[in-house]
């Protein structure tokens, strides 16, 4: 299983980004796919996560800002972020669930400057 997210990159505060993440090699659906970040210094947290049937989950400081969709057939999932502050600044790395057992992507960075 590879998951390969693209689509970071710099914005300034108040911009927007759409994030990418698709897996390949996967013969089977995930159940949850989403969207964790680290910043420096700091634990990685959940940002959103969508289910295959797709409910959705996001982070408090996130809600109403970020969107995140999917085409579970496609194993593919997005962000949209909207309204970005200097505090969102992290790697933002994809994130997988299958029957249990997680999957990451490498992490794209997105900085966002004042």
């Amino acid at each position: 299983v590879q998951l390969q997210a693209s689509g970071g990159g710099l914005v300034q505060a108040g911009g927007s980004v759409r994030l990418s993440c698709a897996a390949s090699r996967t013969p089977f659906r995930f159940n949850v796919m989403g969207w964790y970040r680290q910043a420096p210094g700091k634990q990685r947290e959940l940002v959103a996560t969508i289910t295959s049937g797709g409910s959705t989950n996001y982070a408090d400081s996130v809600k109403g800002r970020f969107s995140v969709s999917g085409d579970n057939a496609q194993n593919t999932v997005y962000l949209q972020m909207n309204s970005l502050k200097v505090e969102d600044t992290a790697v933002y790395y994809c994130n997988a669930v299958y029957l249990g057992t997680g999957y990451w992507g490498k992490g794209t960075q997105v900085t966002v400057s004042s």
